[in-house]
């Protein structure tokens, strides 16, 4: 991890729980099935300058318990996993940690407004994949699915499928593959990410009713969803498992991925790569690349490899901005 070496272990002998929403400012922590409302250390936001936030949901913690009820973190245990992204706005160039130690992720898009962004699929898979974290794909809005573009959304799906990702088709209008997701999440801690409108919040509340997410509407102006899911928390299934609601993002910038590990992201690359003249080939501008030749031969996706040219290029200008 890349925080590990900044991080204290729980303290002996404090009450020990597990985040599950975060403000900012606040965390509150359940400590065995009480949520106390902590606040951390100063030594921590000192020690985690180059991360926007040094606690968020899914962090195991430990509290000491304060006269007013309260609680203080005084303890954080190393992550076995995170999601994060490069922050924006002021503090653009920081880690934005969205959630720590889950078991899956699932990145949800919609079939409209707004439509896929095979992009930010593309680099949410290689984040999930550097921190070695299973992921799916959820089309949810099925029910808006029209002649016109039924076959672009069929493309997407197989494309994914088959390079091994699994991809759920959703309604929560309809019901249509929800019990199947309900499946998918059940027994585990699964982080929920996308942009805003996709329906993350609607999808959760039809597994589950008695979560009641707050749901918003899509602006009509830029046909985008609006922000309801303010800050990220974890939630309990009743059918089992955990689920953590993630705000929406507009864009996902990658950060703490080196170049040269980005070709071992893109899992369909591995059989061609290995036959490649270099070693280390970028699969970019090397001549004899086999990955190229299989992209000519259509072996591999054009699509997914003019992604991975875009997010090469991007990481190697060390974009601010390479998530859109």
């Amino acid at each position: 991890m890349s925080d590990s070496s900044t991080r204290d272990s729980a303290t002996n002998g404090e009450p020990s729980g597990v985040v599950v929403r975060s403000t900012g400012s606040w965390y509150d922590v359940n400590v065995d099935g009480q949520v106390v409302s902590s606040r951390i250390r100063g030594k921590f936001r000192l020690k985690n300058t180059d991360q926007t936030n040094p606690v968020v949901v899914g962090d195991r913690v430990s509290i000491r318990m304060e006269p007013d009820g309260t609680g203080l973190i005084v303890g954080i245990e190393d992550r076995f996993n995170c999601i994060s992204r490069r922050a924006a706005g002021r503090k653009v160039g920081k880690e934005h940690v969205i959630v720590a130690n889950v078991d899956a992720a699932w990145i949800i898009q919609s079939v409209l407004l707004p439509k896929i962004n095979p992009g930010f699929i593309d680099r949410f898979i290689a984040m999930a994949g550097l921190h070695g974290i299973p992921v799916g794909v959820v089309i949810n809005k099925c029910d808006l699915i029209e002649e016109t573009f039924a076959d672009a959304i069929s493309f997407w799906s197989d494309l994914y499928r088959g390079i091994g990702y699994p991809v759920l088709h959703t309604s929560a209008l309809s019901g249509e593959g929800v019990e199947e997701f309900e499946t998918e999440l059940k027994g585990k801690t699964s982080a929920i990410i996308g942009p805003s409108g996709v329906g993350k919040s609607s999808l959760l509340n039809h597994i589950d009713p008695e979560l009641d997410l707050r749901v918003g509407d899509i602006s009509t102006r830029t046909q985008k969803g609006t922000h309801t899911t303010t800050f990220a928390a974890l939630y309990p299934l009743s059918s089992g498992g955990f689920v953590v609601d993630t705000p929406g993002l507009r864009e996902y910038g990658l950060i703490n991925l080196e170049p040269e590990l980005l070709p071992h992201l893109f899992v369909e690359f591995e059989r061609f790569s290995a036959h490649c003249r270099f070693p280390n080939c970028t699969h970019d501008h090397e001549p004899d690349c086999r990955v190229k030749e299989a992209v000519e031969s259509d072996e591999l996706s054009v699509e997914r490899y003019e992604s991975y040219l875009n997010i090469l290029s991007s990481l190697r200008r060390g974009d601010k901005d390479v998530g859109r």
